[in-house]
């Protein structure tokens, strides 16, 4: 069976790895389901203060994949979150390749409403990459995406974790000032965004590079093959090298976004083939199941023949005894009971044990 950790969670095997740990498929056996559980992997101060930012986030939003919980035992710690099957807009780029314009729209959407939520809270991701926006296993219905991995996020105010001038980000979905160490902003957010889509659209990481530096000396390119132009025009207003020209708001990229849509076919109008996001998780390891870890139950015994039992033969009658009464016609006196302690004296000792203990405790607690 898996290790139990903190009395809880009980892993099942691992299922991804991230910078500062690994991420695992466990049993919850307080919500009795299955989720995934990131389990830190270093244990330097710098690593489990990211470690403890990211668990720190609470954000409830259908497309955000933000922590759950958390717990401690030992030397390890781990936070959990939402177990997601559908694999990542990685691995459905790898299986499709370009896809469809109204499907990517349909994403789009869900990953900049998700956003809105994060900077709702004054959080910068500062990762939007391909490999961290997650999918539901929705079959061939409707996409459902969840932004995940928050583990170099930052609020506003809070102090940056690392030297000024020192670059934080995946190379190839940076920002233009981000690569010149200006402080995480929204619109960096953005400028993802518009890579991510591009990505989808073309089914090639794209050259971030080579885009700000066209954007910059001849102004925006006109639309690649296969994209509409309206949906063209909406990624150039996420690309855009100047931050102060792009969409300044997740919520108002989505609205810029929503026009578009109505311009293309409805998902179940598309011509091309069916996108299918099966489960992507390995099969459960031995010892777990669909309703978590299979205890082995003990083997039945065959039940043993025991002969009836044989009755014995009825006792010989025992002659009755005359008793003898007691001496001068009275019943012999038993020895007198000592008196024990009332009962409120007990009551009073256990509730004085009780003050004392928690006055201890608090002592320790302030040392």
């Amino acid at each position: 069976m898996g290790e139990v950790f903190s009395g809880r969670y009980e892993l099942a095997d691992p299922i991804g790895h991230g910078g500062v740990g690994v991420v695992w498929r466990v049993w919850d056996h307080r919500r009795r389901r299955y989720v995934a559980a990131k389990v830190l992997q270093q244990r330097d101060a710098h690593s489990l203060l990211r470690f403890v930012r990211e668990q720190a986030l609470r954000i409830d939003h259908p497309h955000v994949l933000a922590p759950a919980s958390w717990a401690a035992d030992d030397d390890k710690v781990l936070f959990t979150m939402d177990l997601v099957a559908g694999g990542s807009l990685v691995s459905l780029v790898n299986d499709y390749g370009p896809l469809p314009p109204a499907f990517v729209c349909v994403l789009l959407d869900q990953l900049l409403s998700g956003l809105a939520a994060v900077h709702a809270e004054g959080v910068v991701h500062r990762d939007i990459k391909p490999a961290n926006i997650l999918l539901e296993a929705t079959g061939t219905g409707r996409p459902r995406l969840r932004l995940s991995d928050f583990g170099i996020a930052m609020r506003f105010g809070e102090p940056r974790l690392t030297e000024t001038n020192l670059v934080v980000g995946t190379p190839g979905y940076l920002a233009p000032e981000q690569l010149n160490g200006a402080d995480p902003d929204f619109t960096a957010d953005l400028f993802a965004v518009g890579l991510v889509a591009l990505y989808l659209l073309e089914g090639a990481k794209p050259d971030a590079k080579e885009l700000v530096r066209y954007f910059t000396e001849h102004g925006t390119p006109s639309a690649p093959k296969n994209i509409p132009a309206p949906l063209w025009e909406f990624v150039a207003a996420l690309l855009q090298p100047d931050p102060a020209a792009r969409y300044q708001t997740a919520t108002g990229a989505r609205k810029g976004l929503a026009p578009v849509r109505e311009l293309l076919p409805d998902l179940g109008g598309l011509d091309d083939e069916p996108i299918d996001i099966f489960d992507q998780l390995p099969e459960l390891p031995e010892g777990f199941g669909p309703n978590g870890p299979e205890r082995k139950t003990s083997r039945t015994r065959r039940p043993v023949a025991v002969p009836a039992p044989v009755p014995a033969p009825a006792p010989a009658p025992v002659p009755a005894v005359p008793r003898t009464p007691p001496a001068h016609g009275r019943r012999a006196r038993r020895a007198p009971r000592r008196p024990g302690p009332p009962a409120g004296a007990v009551v009073c000792l256990l509730l004085l044990a009780l003050v004392c203990y928690a006055v201890g405790f608090w002592a320790l607690n302030r040392l």
